[in-house]
């Protein structure tokens, strides 16, 4: 069998074992969504493939002087959309075949994706402009070319740094600060039209004999040092070279006082702290929360009124909506003790209640400075804080009903894939854009200061009354735990 035929006889068994998944029919929700989104990302790069071509004034070469941008954003969205092909290889590691032709084949499908080619909606409506206003068929067609050429060598980046960042999260800050270089010729010129000498300087580049033959060596290179990492990685991950002994226990003590509560509180903190996909999680919504604390509050970037309040309010409520989204998914590992004492699982709702709320110091205690020297007010932070301790809280840990996939926690390169039923993505759209919602209207009819008082009582409401609607939540488990044991047992590494 050559590689041609592999690599179809493998794209078919990975579509197979999607449809053979016992979640695979809860996902039709998720693809009709997954399909809406994409298009609706096609009709934004359409108009901004457009807008773009409207600027280059007849020459070529104006969309690859822009592309700095557009890959540090298709950086970023691949998290969402790509995965690492370790993740799929693990069958195929023992078969009678090529230890490097089952990667190899799978990073050939990253390069094939659909999802590289969706900006082409971007790309092909920015040459058609471009050729109607004069500009030469060959130039055009070698921007188009290059444009293409350099989603694929993202994508090689980003497996790159994805594979080093499922080993250690501190990655994840490399990687912004390679992306962060492309910007070098306008941070070095930022108080002389640096960002117009970055577009020029580019622009120059693309249009050059020597780009495409460039390009094309980076994503070779790339190819093979990727085949080396995901083989090598997988490997380790499967014959479990890389454990450690555990040199240091903490206890936690100061917690004993809150008896039940204090004990699912250390778990909680212990599995943060050793377990390497909820530590990485951690690591990387923190280092986030830092980050756009830190640019809200001490940069210009943002000055406007609606920008800074959009921004304030994902400060606060990023950590737990990227944390908690997968919400008992953890618990999924050992799903059958907790059962045993049904009760316990109120405790641990409530311990979790208590500690993804004292993580919203970190945003408050960050953005606090900015108080004192006039950008914010404190009643607008202590009514984003409340919200969301509240409001979002309640929203986000009706999850917990609904939640009944295991989420590993030591497993990484080989880990699947987690797919949302219909139910699940409603309350993560409601969690993610309800808030906004709310600020929103209210800044229409009320005005910004009685917005953040409504708020204030909105969320005082909700964390007065916790112990209900954990209870409740406790309640409607009950009558799905048989069906989501099952799914928690399935879904198991």
């Amino acid at each position: 069998m050559n590689k041609f035929k592999l690599y179809r006889l493998l794209r078919k068994n990975t579509n197979l074992s999607y449809k053979r998944s016992p979640i695979f029919e809860q996902n039709k929700w998720a693809k009709a969504i997954t399909y809406f989104g994409g298009g609706m990302f096609a009709l934004y790069l359409i108009l901004y493939g457009c807008i773009i071509a409207l600027t280059a004034e007849g020459w070529a070469g104006r969309m690859i002087s822009f592309m700095p941008i557009i890959l540090l954003i298709d950086f970023l969205l691949r998290f969402i959309v790509q995965t690492t092909p370790g993740m799929m290889v693990k069958p195929y590691i023992l078969q009678p075949i090529s230890r490097y032709t089952a990667i190899e084949c799978f990073l050939i499908s990253s390069h094939l994706s659909g999802y590289n080619f969706l900006w082409l909606a971007m790309f092909i409506p920015y040459s058609i402009i471009l050729l109607f206003a004069g500009a030469g068929f060959w130039p055009v067609m070698l921007e188009l070319a290059a444009s293409v050429l350099l989603m694929m060598l993202n994508s090689q980046i980003y497996l790159f740094f994805r594979t080093l960042i499922n080993r250690k999260v501190w990655w994840f800050i490399v990687a912004i600060g390679f992306y962060l270089l492309l910007f070098l010729p306008f941070i070095l010129n930022y108080n002389s039209n640096g960002f117009q000498r970055m577009v020029n300087l580019y622009a120059e580049a693309g249009r050059a004999w020597w780009f495409l033959p460039v390009v094309i060596l980076l994503i070779t290179g790339l190819f093979f040092v990727n085949r080396y990492f995901q083989f090598k990685y997988v490997y380790e991950e499967i014959s479990k070279k890389g454990e450690q002994a555990l040199k240091h226990v903490s206890k936690f003590a100061f917690l004993n006082r809150f008896g039940l509560i204090g004990e699912y509180l250390k778990i909680e903190l212990k599995s943060n702290l050793r377990n390497k996909t909820m530590r990485s999680r951690c690591i990387m919504s923190l280092a986030l929360i830092i980050m756009f604390s830190g640019l809200i509050a001490y940069t210009t970037i943002y000055d406007n009124a609606i920008m800074i309040n959009f921004w304030c309010l994902y400060c606060f409520a990023i950590y737990s909506v990227t944390t908690l989204i997968k919400i008992m998914g953890q618990e999924g590992n050992y799903i059958d003790l907790l059962m045993m004492h049904r009760e316990n699982i109120i405790y641990l709702l409530k311990a979790k209640f208590w500690f993804y709320s004292s993580v919203l110091l970190i945003p408050f205690l960050i953005m606090l400075p900015a108080v004192f020297t006039g950008k914010f007010t404190l009643l607008m932070l202590v009514a984003y804080m409340l919200l969301t301790a509240g409001l979002l809280h309640f929203v986000i840990f009706q999850l917990a009903v609904y939640n009944k996939q295991t989420l590993p926690l030591q497993q990484k390169m080989t880990a699947k894939g987690n797919f949302e039923n219909g139910m699940q993505l409603v309350i993560e759209l409601i969690a993610l854009f309800g808030p906004g919602v709310i600020v929103g209207v209210g800044y229409l009819l009320v005005g910004l200061t009685y917005t953040y008082l409504f708020m204030c009582v909105l969320g005082l409401a909700f964390i007065v009354t916790y112990p209900l609607w954990i209870r409740n939540i406790y309640k409607r488990m009950m009558q799905r735990r048989y069906d989501n044991i099952e799914g928690f047992r399935t879904t198991r590494q």
